[in-house]
Order: structure tokens, then sequence, then C-alpha cells
């Protein structure tokens, strides 16, 4: 049995959503959580221009409001000739599964999300990402430099394996992040379809482990 979580390290509500979900695993240490990435806008090619821009900060204040988690509005702003493609950062959570596979996951993609929305850095740019990602694999004492990270962020594997798990939340219907689900039995059990407190989560999570006493 363990949680299944879906989403993009690029999307506002699944920033919020690991803050709820990292309090939901503390209170749940007997369910392992795995993460899976579904590619927000992987691939984008369009520029994202002022309206694009504007568009964004409106999420991201309610996010805010929800969350209680910092943005950096200012640096989004001021981004020029910006290209809001999600595969690159989706693939650097895949990169630290592969070189770290033992280590908090969870931690990473916030690590992550903290490099984009709260220092303001490109986080389509490899090199960007290999120093957060490593940053943080070295606090939870996994020795990997910021090179080594980005040659396996750019390993031909890497980028199949991130563009095959795009599919497979795809064929999992998954239309929209963050997803929670609950794996068990080889049956999957929707905990949350989006964002929410982590008393709700609580309450959700504890309706979905009802209903596999239920139908056993």
């Amino acid at each position: 049995m363990k949680l299944i979580f879906v989403g993009d390290p690029m999307c506002s509500w699944c920033y919020g959503f690991g803050k709820e979900l990292t309090a939901l695993t503390a209170r749940h240490p007997e369910l392992p959580l795995e993460i899976m990435v579904g590619g927000l806008r992987a691939g984008a090619t369009d520029v994202l221009d002022d309206n694009g821009k504007q568009f964004r900060l409106v999420h991201w204040a309610r996010v805010e409001e929800s969350s209680g988690l910092p943005f950096n509005r200012g640096a989004l702003l001021a981004r020029r000739n910006f290209v809001y493609d999600t595969e690159p950062i989706c693939r650097a959570v895949v990169a630290a599964r592969r070189i770290a596979p033992e280590a908090n996951q969870l931690a990473v993609f916030r690590a992550l999300q903290r490099a984009f929305y709260v220092d303001g850095l490109d986080t389509t740019d490899g090199a960007v990402l290999a120093q957060a990602a490593s940053a943080e694999l070295a606090e939870q004492q996994f020795t990997v430099d910021a090179a080594t990270f980005h040659k396996t962020w750019l390993d031909s594997a890497t980028i199949a394996t991130t563009s095959a798990e795009f599919a497979q939340v795809q064929a999992m219907g998954i239309r929209s992040f963050p997803a929670l689900l609950l794996e068990a039995n080889g049956q999957l059990i929707e905990v949350s379809p989006g964002y929410a407190h982590v008393d709700q989560l609580e309450r959700q999570l504890d309706a979905a482990l009802r209903s596999l006493t239920t139908a056993a």
C-alpha cells in the first residue's frame, strides 16, 4: 500500500500542496510516497507574454492565500523571453530518483519548487536545476555534485523515462494537478483530486482506507 502524488514542480497549486503533503506523510510514515510527474506544459515553445504572466500571478495569489507560502512575483515579471516549459524541471525530479532512489523525493521536488517560486531562478535551465537538486540531496547526505546531476539530467534514458511517465499519467486519466492517490490491492483510489489542507487530506485518506476495509 502506498500514496502516489502526481504533479509538476512548476504548477503553483502543486507548490502549495507540497507543504500539506509533507505534513500528511509525516503523520503516516507507514505509507510510502511515490511521485509521478505529469508535465503541465512539457514541450511548450511559446514565450510567456505579459498577459501570461498576469494570468499566473492571479493563481499565485490564490495559492499564497490558501497555503501561506511565499512567491517571488518580481522575478517572473522581470524575466524576458521566458518559455514556460515544464519538461526540464520534471526531468530533474526523474534524474534525482535515478541518482538517489532512497532519498526523500518530496523534499527534492519541493527544493526545485522553491528555486522557481521563491528564489526566482530559471528552472528551464539544466545547470540551475542541477544546482538546486544536488544541494538538496547533499542536505540528505547523498553525495552528488551539480555536474554529475546535470549529466544524468541530460542522459537519454532520463529523457525517455520522463516522457514515458507523462504518457503513463495520461493513461491513468489524470488531467489536472496536484492529484493524490492511494494504491492498494492492485487498485488506485483517489484521495484528493486537487489542492487541500492537511486535515482535509487526512479525512479523505481515512475515507479511502475505510473503503478498502468495506470492500474486504
